[in-house]
């Protein structure tokens, strides 16, 4: 069972994509985790120590990532922790990876505008296009915002998949 973990931090790189030959969209970046608290008895906030991760992420999660975080920014991560043990010659380390289901701006630290992306058959990403085939609505007026409408004019309820 995989470990899922949720972390708050800085993009410490700047994202690096690749598109594999057989089409598949991978960004990858540097993420540090910094622990704080406060310490009462000197009246401040004191840093403890950072953990640095290597964040993967895939397919259109990658591509919509790659476009999104810069580094410098404050984001959240979720995702599948692996940890790895590395021998190179003399030398050993451990890598802390976090395969990534989600990224996002931290709001905590400022503010973001979402735009929703549309996936094509190839994988790719294209910006929605206005559609005029539909015709402009028309503009509420105060007293039709107000009123509620009769049980034949409103609009069937959603089917939710759970």
């Amino acid at each position: 069972m995989p470990d899922i973990i949720t972390l708050t931090g800085l993009v410490g790189t700047t994202p690096r994509n690749i598109v594999t030959s057989e089409g598949l969209s991978i960004t990858s970046f540097r993420f540090a985790s910094t622990q704080r608290r406060f310490d009462r008895s000197q009246e401040r906030w004191i840093d403890g120590d950072t953990n640095w991760y290597t964040i993967t992420t895939f397919r259109q999660l990658a591509l919509n990532t790659h476009a999104s975080v810069k580094k410098g920014e404050r984001v959240i991560v979720t995702g599948r922790l692996r940890i790895r043990e590395w021998t190179d010659g003399d030398r050993t380390g451990t890598n802390v990876d976090i395969e990534a289901d989600a990224v996002g701006h931290d709001l905590g630290w400022g503010s973001t505008v979402f735009s929703r992306s549309i996936s094509t058959s190839a994988g790719a990403s294209a910006t929605p296009s206005a559609d005029t085939s539909q015709p402009e609505a028309a503009p509420v007026e105060a007293a039709e915002a107000d009123s509620t409408p009769a049980d034949d004019e409103k609009e069937p309820a959603l089917a939710l998949p759970f």
